[in-house]
């Protein structure tokens, strides 16, 4: 089998993207990657990140590459909890307090929240994006606590369709959406929210 060939069947295994360690590890030389991303058969994404040229970019994907530490949140992750069918026209990230990146100059782009290093992971999970890549997002009880806590910043009415859709939804933990409420100080914003539309 030659390099390009392991190319070929690591973007299928990899459902269309590579990142240069990957395909180290598989033995395919730098080179390689250059050449065929030189005559156009992959795409460079990013630095050490290559895409099958016949597919569309996950966005979701190389954002998440791009800022390890972010996590998909606010109106980017009611959108993955099918809490909205409004498709984010800015992608929302939470990063830890002075967590740096690149991707803060796209400002049309990308909105971010900073919240401290602690209360990062609290209800983080993997998600599948609509390419099948795994990207980090809220739970749906964080992500109703963190839309209400910065309701001002968002759209209002997403945000009220999202906790109305939330309450009716069958599985929702009630118990834990009121945990997080008083971590992150919100309880009786929460409380209010939940009698006024149940």
């Amino acid at each position: 089998m030659t390099q390009k060939d392991k190319v070929i069947k690591l973007l299928k295994e990899k459902n269309g993207i590579l990142t240069s360690g990957e395909a180290k590890e598989a033995g395919v030389s730098y080179k390689t990657l250059q050449r065929m991303s030189r005559v156009g058969e992959i795409e460079k994404l990013n630095q050490g990140l290559y895409m099958d040229a016949n597919q569309m970019e996950d966005e979701y994907f190389s954002t998440q590459y791009r800022c390890k530490k972010g996590v998909f949140s606010h109106e980017t992750a009611l959108y993955f909890h099918d809490l909205t069918d409004r498709t984010p026209l800015q992608l929302m990230l939470t990063i830890p307090s002075g967590y740096n990146t690149r991707l803060l100059k796209e400002k049309k782009k990308y909105k971010f929240f900073y919240i401290s290093e602690k209360l990062l992971p609290i209800g983080k999970i993997k998600m599948e994006t609509p390419f099948g890549h795994k990207v980090n997002v809220y739970n749906k009880e964080r992500t109703i606590c963190d839309c209400l806590k910065k309701k001002d910043q968002l759209d209002l009415n997403i945000v009220t369709e999202a906790v109305k859709s939330y309450l009716k939804t069958p599985g929702s933990d009630y118990a834990k959406l009121l945990e997080y409420a008083e971590i992150f100080n919100i309880k009786d914003l929460v409380r209010n929210y939940m009698e006024v539309l149940t």
